[in-house]
């Protein structure tokens, strides 16, 4: 039977192990992939560990892991259209990513270009679409001043460059030695840490505009300092939905939506965006790739190449 990277019950990395399991049966409106990659977010090891933000959809156990999947459509369930056997398709998976064959709902499911690589298309359906989706929420003018907290992530790195694109002036915090890796993306660098808000402030003496967070907590609550009451609305989260509410901004909105996913397949086909996959890591060492990320240091995208079916 395939195998998949799964947990039966919430907790620790301890929860996590390989099982073999079924292949599942594409039911109407959907597609069966054969999976060629699929991305690792901090998402993935929130829910084993059994957070659920308010509004998100109670995970059934047994859960495969994964949000983000590349591969090749195998069959498509009844009344399916607009796909075939063979395509190369990306998105947002029904079933968890971290598996040999999985479910892609097709109404949020878009075609890979074959310029763009199976693992690049992995880091697409929540990292970058997050980030894409982002600064288009905040829909700052050109000349404008974006700060963005933990720019070095997945998400991070796409915000940046879509608003580099954009024509806005990108602030990005992040750890020190990080430095030379957010200064390539023509991002101005910023340490992390506390005191964060005044290094921003010498950095950007006119202020910033906008901010997208993707920290949350205290560095969320310090940094919306640098808006003023009424300019709360270009406050947003992609980390922290409660606090931001509280704090009179928004958490970053769906990114489920197939044309933010088209247009940013496109951005990566042109090469005006680059995901940054930093780290690709066979499927046999799921463990390691989880834990890399879950250790909260991660360096652009991290993704899992399957082996040859």
């Amino acid at each position: 039977m395939p195998m998949a990277y799964v947990y039966e019950r919430f907790g620790g990395p301890e929860v996590e192990h390989f099982a073999d399991l079924p292949q599942p049966v594409a039911g109407p409106g959907q597609l069966l992939i054969a999976v060629r990659a699929a991305g690792v977010n901090p998402v993935d090891w929130k829910r084993r560990s059994g957070r659920r933000p308010a509004g998100a959809p109670v995970v059934r156990l047994p859960a495969v892991m994964g949000g983000e999947a590349a591969g090749e459509v195998v069959a498509l369930g009844p009344g399916t259209t607009g796909f075939a056997v063979g395509d190369a398709v990306l998105g947002g998976p029904l079933t968890g990513g971290y598996a040999q064959y999985t479910l892609l709902p097709a109404r949020a499911t878009v075609h890979k270009p074959p310029e763009v690589a199976w693992t690049d298309a992995a880091a697409l359906p929540i990292a970058a679409a997050t980030g894409y989706g982002a600064v288009r929420q905040l829909g700052l003018p050109a000349g404008s001043t974006l700060l963005v907290t933990g720019v070095a992530g997945g998400v991070g790195v796409a915000a940046a460059q879509v608003a580099v694109g954009s024509g806005l002036t990108v602030v990005g915090s992040a750890a020190p030695a990080k430095r030379e890796f957010v200064e390539a993306l023509d991002v101005r660098f910023v340490a992390s840490g506390p005191g964060l808000a005044a290094r921003v402030q010498a950095a950007v003496p006119h202020g910033v505009d906008g901010v997208l967070d993707l920290v949350g907590g205290g560095v969320l609550e310090e940094v919306a300092g640098l808006l003023p009451d009424r300019d709360r609305a270009k406050l947003v989260s992609g980390a922290d939905r409660e606090a931001v509410a509280a704090l009179g901004g928004a958490p970053v909105g769906p990114v489920r939506d197939p044309s933010v996913l088209g247009a940013v397949v496109e951005l990566v086909r042109t090469g005006a965006l680059d995901p940054k996959v930093t780290r690709v890591v066979p499927f046999e060492q799921a463990a390691l790739a989880v834990r890399a990320v879950e250790g909260g240091h991660s360096l652009g995208k991290t993704v899992l190449e399957m082996p040859p079916l």
